[in-house]
């Protein structure tokens, strides 16, 4: 199986970004659409095998065999030119202008902008597609969150809430067909308790190892160690809409009153290091600019007292208890946080963890009024997946976003070379440093494991292990366990990495990412390609694609799915949250009701 070191990736990212730089997201006002039929969207995911034990529970939910919900459109449909979007781009702050079916195979994208990473973001598990008439007739919520009908190596079988989840083997995948008939999703949020699950062989594999059982996995010859990359960001953000931290002074406070050291020191596994920047450094200009700021209790307490807090204040710290790459024990990091804001500068902070679904809503929308511990990993290897997204104008999670950080971004996205571009991020990265939206604390290091005997075994660096590639032994299942249950199915409006693992089983984009790595590959689509200035990107759609449940994929499908996710006026833009950040950061939402 093929291991990445980082100096191996980051030598490909190079190569990425020069081909694939991203542009910038944003929200818009009142815009009239320019047509309004329905439209699907692409989902792309390598195969895996799957291959788990019986569920536990009696299933909550579950699949049956349904009728093709929909047929290729006829000629007259096609003559009409089906599309959905804006008449022009004034006014406009996003990317995507128009989505249009050029003829039942073949779809076009109309940007706003010049968008090079364009190949390597509809890659991402969150434009996946699903059929038309299914977008429709769940009216983008209900079913369609808890059943998806994909084209992909696996199908769901059924839901098990609070146990499983099962997937079986499409046997009429167009693809390489999954390496084992039954694939199983379970969950389990402490770390000790999965590598017990693998010791005892209920599990093939297992996610984010606690840092102290590293060395436990290597010395067992039972069991395989294999280490992710660390493109990831742990960071405790700050919302300034809310007191004391619509005071930059506070926020610098907060960000050189913090050990960061002693938390990677220890907490974190061998391979993570102090964030010295938000993106880390194997994405090119990711680490250009200013290094963060020092530990320094005196200049922070100092800032404190400037800013009219000389005896500290009152907050909260609020975590979801999920072990991520990025934060793999986030309830003892919060303690010591904790410990770190009384000793240092007085603060008093209680402790308060919510439900992961609960907890990313509200810090998404910048509901939370004290400090939050959160992260990210990279979706696509580009640094405007890391910065667009959270300091885009788009995202209101630190509050109201800063002009001098999202200017700059519009600006450094539009560019492919990232010589070229360097300057901006320079400035860019000096005004995420200056402003203090949140204080990036570590890039970390994680460990997945398997048993042995587990063929092709991954530890992907974009953490979208792709189960249909992997065989487990002569087992008929191969079970999978990760931190937590996936919130929904959904995925064109989820964030969270074990909805969007669970999702990459199932649906498929147009193009998708090489299994165990970052390069972008065509997936529903044979090719997508560009005119010249980059602004118009035309797929030529895969011939003889069905369904799940048995209808053709076509165009119309990909035009539900994504006018399903960009287009705000839309009936089928609900979902689970109805945020669907992908969609709003990576390339703006349309028809947004002024406010």
């Amino acid at each position: 199986m093929k291991q990445f070191r980082l100096f191996t990736l980051a030598a490909i990212l190079i190569v990425a970004a020069m081909v694939l730089a991203a542009c910038p997201s944003g929200q818009t006002g009142d815009q009239a659409p320019a047509t309004t039929e329905a439209v699907a969207e692409p989902t792309a995911a390598p195969e895996q095998p799957t291959v788990a034990p019986e569920p536990t529970a009696a299933p909550e939910a579950t699949v049956a065999e349904a009728e093709p919900t929909e047929a290729p459109m006829d000629d007259a449909a096609m003559a009409e030119g089906m599309s959905f979007g804006l008449e022009s781009c004034d006014g406009f702050d996003g990317i995507v202008q128009k989505v249009v079916a050029v003829d039942d195979m073949t779809v076009e994208f109309d940007l706003c902008k010049p968008d090079p990473a364009f190949l390597s973001k509809v890659a991402f598990s969150a434009f996946g597609i699903q059929p038309s008439e299914w977008i429709e007739s769940t009216g983008g919520t209900g079913d369609l969150l808890d059943h998806p009908i994909g084209t992909g190596a696996y199908m769901l079988d059924s839901w098990n809430r609070g146990d499983s989840i099962v997937f079986k083997k499409n046997a009429d995948y167009w693809g390489e067909p999954a390496m084992t008939d039954t694939l199983v999703f379970r969950w389990l949020t402490e770390g000790a308790g999965r590598l017990l699950e693998l010791q005892s062989g209920t599990v093939d594999g297992i996610d984010n190892l606690s840092p102290d059982d590293f060395a436990t996995v290597e010395a067992d010859s039972n069991l395989q160690l294999l280490e992710r990359p660390a493109l990831n960001v742990f960071y405790v953000g700050m919302t300034d809409t809310f007191a004391p931290w619509d005071n930059v002074q506070v926020r610098q406070a907060i960000a050189k009153g913090i050990d960061r050291q002693r938390i990677v020191d220890t907490f974190y596994p061998a391979g993570s290091e102090v964030a010295t920047h938000f993106t880390p450094c194997a994405i090119p200009n990711g680490c250009v600019g200013d290094d963060w700021y020092d530990f320094n209790v005196e200049e922070a307490k100092a800032l404190l007292a400037d800013a009219g807090f000389p005896d500290g204040f009152s907050t909260k710290i609020y975590y979801r208890d999920v072990a991520r790459s990025y934060l793999p024990d986030p309830s003892l990091v919060a303690q010591d946080i904790q410990a770190q804001l009384k000793e240092n500068l007085n603060i008093d902070a209680s402790i308060e963890v919510m439900e992961s679904g609960a907890f990313i809503a509200a810090s998404s929308a910048g509901d939370l009024d004290g400090l939050y511990l959160l992260g990210w990993g990279a979706d696509y290897p580009h640094i405007t997946n890391f910065l667009d997204y959270h300091f885009g104008r788009a995202n209101v999670q630190f509050g109201d976003p800063h002009p001098e950080i999202y200017d700059l971004l519009e600006k450094g996205g539009q560019i492919a070379d990232p010589a070229e571009s360097e300057a901006i991020y320079v400035d860019a990265n000096n005004a995420i440093r200056e402003l203090v939206p949140m204080v990036p604390i570590a890039h970390g290091g994680s460990g997945l494991a398997y048993l042995a005997d587990v063929e092709g075994a991954q530890a992907s660096p974009l953490g979208n292990e792709y189960m249909a590639a992997m065989k487990p032994g002569d087992r008929a299942q191969f079970v999978w366990m990760q931190n937590a249950e996936p919130i929904s199915l959904y995925c064109g409006d989820e964030t969270d990495g074990e909805s969007l693992r669970a999702c990459e089983q199932v649906t498929e984009s147009l193009y998708a990412y090489e299994i165990n790595g970052t390069a972008a590959q065509p997936a529903l689509a044979t090719s997508c390609d560009p005119n010249e200035d980059l602004t118009v990107w035309t797929c030529k759609l895969r011939e003889g694609v069905t369904f799940h449940d048995g209808s053709a994929f076509d165009a119309k499908d990909v035009l539900a799915s994504w006018q399903a996710g960009l287009d705000a006026s839309s009936p089928t833009h609900v979902g689970n949250t109805g945020a669907f950040e992908y969609f709003s950061t990576l390339w703006g939402l349309m028809n947004v009701p002024a406010q």
